[in-house]
């Protein structure tokens, strides 16, 4: 957890990591879903200095439930492939559809 994280959000960190680890995750996926899980939901309570848009506009955690982990019948939303794709540098990909930019990300592998 960062620093000067509140002591809710260390308890709900230490609760999803708990969580994953009892489903048979790796300690260092237990520790990236519970990171992720607890900066989404400190963006979208105003307590982050930045957030992406996926973050702050997309549903909650919980109520999201896994819908949009990318594993169902649709895979990753395309925010959530424009936001990769940002992250690893894929250049044109704001004029890139989702398909394109699932190209794009296998690709870049």
């Amino acid at each position: 957890m960062p620093a000067g994280s509140s002591p809710k959000r260390e308890r709900q960190y230490q609760h999803i990591k708990d969580s994953e680890l009892e489903q048979g995750a790796s300690e260092d996926r237990a520790e990236e879903i519970a990171a992720r899980t607890v900066n989404k939901e400190r963006a979208r309570a105003g307590e982050s200095k930045t957030a992406s848009r996926s973050s702050i506009e997309d549903m909650s955690s919980g109520e999201r439930g896994g819908r949009r982990s990318g594993k169902g019948s649709r895979g990753p939303t395309h925010d959530q492939l424009y936001n990769e794709a940002r992250q690893r540098g894929i250049d044109g990909r704001s004029d890139m559809n989702k398909e394109q930019l699932r190209r794009a990300l296998d690709e870049k592998k």
